[in-house]
């Protein structure tokens, strides 16, 4: 988790404090969340809020305008303007929008494969017998695939090293 902040956030003090908000928030929230939930996407989730309300936080101080003063509609916006004041898409979104660009310009039966196993569920096995190939050849072109996505999405998104290489494990 302090990986994953600290792609946020350069204060390492801040990181820490962050990430001990989120626990002690799981902790006092721990009667109410859903248990067939996986806990460790629910606390990156929360560590990614912190970090931005922080990011927002420090860029509003820069600019000398306090959040009493904007209208409830303009903060949720502020969401979506990166720290130039442009209108832009969140990371999250670029990512997915890169990863889609990087599945689509797989070769078309990696493609198709990729596709099948990983997007949308299906055995290995079950992908063989409909391609007509081997399931060996099914895992060479999931591991082919997973290696072109991930060196694209690497050479777009640098910083991102860490979370592009557990993605695509």
């Amino acid at each position: 988790m302090k990986g994953y902040c600290s792609l946020f956030v350069n204060d390492q003090d801040e990181v820490e404090d962050i990430i001990q908000e989120c626990f002690l928030s799981l902790w006092e929230n721990r009667a109410s969340i859903d248990s067939s939930k996986k806990i460790e996407s629910l606390l990156f989730v929360m560590a990614r809020n912190r970090c931005l309300n922080l990011l927002k936080k420090q860029h509003l101080n820069t600019q000398n305008i306090q959040i009493e003063d904007i209208a409830g509609s303009e903060l949720q916006y502020l969401y979506q303007i990166d720290l130039n004041n442009k209108e832009e898409k969140t990371v999250e979104e670029l990512m997915v929008a890169s990863f889609q660009n990087a599945v689509n310009n797989l070769p078309s039966k990696m493609r198709n494969v990729f596709i099948s196993c990983k997007l949308e569920g299906k055995k290995q096995k079950e992908v063989a017998d409909e391609l007509g190939i081997s399931v060996k050849m099914v895992e060479k072109h999931i591991s082919r695939a997973k290696d072109i996505i991930s060196n694209q999405l690497k050479l777009q998104y640098p910083s991102f090293i860490v979370l592009i290489t557990a993605l695509c494990s």
